[in-house]
């Protein structure tokens, strides 16, 4: 049987005019900047200018992810619109896609099948600019740093402790280590650089985190882009930058808004990483689509461990957020692999390695019902080849945790497949009331937030510090950086750092490499392993299928 593609499915689609979308979501026209027919920016003053009362935050997130594949944003964007079809005013809150996994080795993020958002080749190209005006502001900061230095250095800057890297929004191993300013005394201090991909930027983040311009431009202004020759940090704010990247950025930090195939409103914003971030779309579009719908939808990065507990433990902190219900979404195939079967098993019926697998969804909704006290229902992403005993097996599980378990077929059938999950979320939001609570305080020690991450979240016994780790942790207590949440960055493939721990795995212990601070963004990343933050393409790059006819048709993007 041959199916469509996304693209296809999404070219197919009669879109609605934004205006009517903006109508849908309560937008007066007056907050509304559009971008041709079906984009547009909103105004951040809605924010403060609108009475509605902040609607229900439903959070989805996922098992730990394998090969197989899970389908987040396809269920969140589905059940946003199940929830439309049983009769709510729902939004959806998604980030907007980096061009680096597009050309890469994931092709689109704008959902799949008949659950995406659209006009999907704008979302996932160039959109409406943000990227790449985060990636100007970056530069720009990178370019003035420099400039200092050649100036004569009045900052006392150490070229060798520099820690602000250039960045581009595309997968390019070969920018990841380079030397620069040769070519003699005109053209700049020589000194080894290297380039981050743009969704790996602290300025993504600070962008997302931030709640205000004048929020905005103070975050940024404590960006650390190096030490002194006596180790004092050295800020943006010393380089007098932020004001010009403020200026940069104005427009990236409103919102936009597009829609869903079904035309639900989706607030599509910022895009950090899930590993050296927080992996959530933006506090601003969240905060927008609460005021505009009854129902707001909205997803975390790769498994709970690493998007849930920051979306959590970090963007609900920071923001003042509370979920009032999460899904965890799995497939049968994914508990499968967890459980030792090669992908090319997985249209077998399995019960022995669905068993072996299937601790791995249960710590993800023990975690999410014991350690942060929510509300929980698993998604089963249902697949033609999954077997009714499999499905069985799965509900039963769940059941013992005291979760329901409800099946999703959004993927083909859109909002129709997800009604059941949606119906379960609003019976959550309704019935069960959350004691929400963060897996630390502010007031722990750094070394004891990250004890608590990993004994709590991860399943794990413990954390080992290397030395250096060490002595960085000491050096941020000396500046003052305490108080602030932990942004663990760990393999997305295993609860613990090593990748190969599938399933559940427990009596492991989590290796601290180094410790830095992102003072701008408002928390400290803790790197547990080697986490690439320039990703390179592949044998076979997705952008070898992408092309476009005489008439600009777009073909190939997913």
């Amino acid at each position: 049987m041959s199916y469509k593609t996304d693209i296809e499915i999404a070219q197919e689609c009669k879109l609605e005019h934004i205006s009517k979308i903006a109508e849908r979501a309560h937008v007066d026209e007056k907050y509304v900047e559009q971008y041709g027919n079906y984009k547009a920016k909103i105004d951040l003053s809605l924010l403060n200018d609108s009475k509605r009362e902040n609607g229900k935050l439903i959070l989805v997130t996922a098992i730990t992810p394998t090969p197989a594949g899970e389908g987040k944003t396809t269920t969140t964007i589905g059940l946003a619109d199940g929830l439309r079809r049983i009769g709510k005013d729902v939004t959806v809150a998604l980030r907007e896609p980096s061009l680096g996994p597009v050309f890469g080795v994931k092709g689109g993020a704008a959902g799949g099948g008949y659950a995406q958002v659209v006009p999907m080749e704008d979302i996932n190209l160039h959109f409406t600019g943000d990227f790449h005006a985060i990636g100007a502001a970056n530069n720009l900061l990178a370019a003035m740093l420099d400039n200092h230095i050649q100036q004569g250095n009045a900052l006392n800057i150490d070229i060798r402790k520099i820690t602000w890297k250039r960045c581009v929004d595309m997968n390019d191993r070969q920018l990841r280590n380079i030397v620069n300013g040769l070519g003699g005394k005109v053209n700049g201090v020589p000194r080894e650089d290297g380039f981050d991909i743009t969704v790996a930027s602290e300025i993504m983040a600070v962008l997302c985190l931030a709640t205000s311009i004048s929020d905005l431009k103070e975050r940024l202004s404590k960006i650390i882009v190096g030490y002194t020759y006596d180790d004092k940090p050295v800020t943006c704010g010393q380089l007098k930058a932020q004001g010009a990247m403020t200026a940069l950025l104005k427009d990236a930090l409103k919102p936009n808004l597009v829609q869903t195939l079904e035309g639900t409103p989706a607030f599509v914003h910022g895009g950090p990483f899930a590993n050296i971030a927080h992996g959530c779309n933006s506090v601003m579009a969240t905060k927008m689509a609460l005021k505009m719908g009854d129902y707001t939808v909205t997803e975390a990065g790769f498994g709970a461990d690493l998007g849930a507990e920051k979306f959590l433990d970090i963007k609900c902190r920071v923001a003042s957020l509370t979920p009032d219900a999460v899904v965890v979404v799995a497939t049968v195939r994914a508990l499968k692999m967890h459980g030792g079967s090669l992908k090319t098993q997985l249209s077998e019926e399995n019960i022995e390695t669905l068993e072996k697998g299937i601790p791995n969804l249960l710590r993800h909704v023990a975690n999410i019902k014991n350690v942060y006290k929510l509300p929980c229902v698993v998604a089963v992403n249902r697949f033609p080849t999954d077997t009714d005993k499999e499905i069985d097996f799965i509900i039963a599980k769940c059941k013992e945790l005291g979760v329901n378990t409800v099946l999703s077929t959004v993927w083909a059938e859109g909002g129709k497949g997800g009604e059941a999950l949606a119906k379960e979320v609003v019976r959550l939001c309704e019935e069960e009331k959350g004691d929400f609570t963060f897996s630390y305080e502010d007031t722990d020690s750094i070394e004891q937030k990250i004890e608590n991450v990993v004994k709590k979240v991860y399943g794990g016994d413990g954390v080992s510090f290397t030395p250096a780790a060490k002595k960085q942790i000491e050096q941020l207590k000396d500046l003052g950086f305490n108080g602030l949440p932990v942004c663990i960055a760990k393999t997305q493939y295993s609860f613990s750092d090593n990748p190969a721990l599938l399933g559940a795995p427990s009596g492991f212990t989590v290796t601290v490499r180094n410790v830095k601070v992102s003072a701008g963004a408002g928390f400290i990343v803790v790197l547990t392993g080697d986490i690439m933050t320039m990703p390179g393409l592949p044998k076979v790059p997705a952008a070898e299928r992408i092309d476009v006819d005489e008439n600009g048709k777009i073909t190939g993007l997913f």
